[in-house]
């Protein structure tokens, strides 16, 4: 099997493990004690964090999953089923941390994005993109606070409910009518520039 073939099978599996971490988290606990799962899983999450740092592409958003892993793993030395529900909480956190950094030291990580399709973005457009960026920011802090809620409320069910589906919803219900609207308001103030 060629090497970049393997490479991108690696990163899919690993992707979907740390997509699917919420319910491997919650049949886990079934199988196995709570420390031997967070190891488990932690060694996973730290092979992600390497694949994601060769990844160019992703680098930007490698800082997240180490500030949720280095988090994670000090939470499990703690208490090892607080750091299994600690991840979802870390990752929002990260991610509020590069969107709000990105705030104070522009280009923001929308206008990043955006400028991927359109390199020539007015002014205009650029202070719409740092709105949606506030938006992102705003999204990550209530999602963080949501999933903290639900490990303190007891309920591995609810945690799992929220953290590995209704969070994901709400999140891609966002990106879409956010890419949307961009596209829409991109357009507009291209043709007004």
């Amino acid at each position: 099997m060629p090497s970049f073939l393997r490479g991108r099978s690696l990163r899919l599996a690993v992707g979907l493990v740390a997509l699917a971490y919420p319910f491997l988290v919650y049949f886990g606990l079934r199988l196995a004690s709570p420390g031997a799962l967070a190891l488990a899983l932690l060694g996973v999450l730290g092979l992600r964090l390497v694949i994601d740092r060769q990844d160019s592409a992703r680098g930007s958003f490698a800082p997240a999953f180490w500030i949720a892993a280095a988090g994670a793993l000090l939470l499990v030395m703690l208490s090892p089923l607080a750091g299994l529900q600690s991840y979802p909480i870390l990752v929002s956190l990260g991610f509020a941390g590069l969107f709000a950094h990105s705030l104070w030291q522009p280009p923001t990580v929308i206008e990043r994005i955006a400028r991927l399709h359109k390199s020539d973005l007015p002014a205009s457009a650029v202070r719409y993109v740092r709105k949606v960026t506030v938006v992102w920011l705003a999204f990550f802090l209530v999602n963080a606070a949501i999933s903290a809620a639900t490990a303190i409320s007891g309920s591995l069910e609810l945690w799992t409910l929220y953290n590995g589906f209704i969070s994901y919803v709400i999140m891609g219900v966002l990106f879409a009518s956010e890419w949307i609207l961009r596209g829409f308001v991109l357009n507009v103030h291209r043709d007004a520039a």
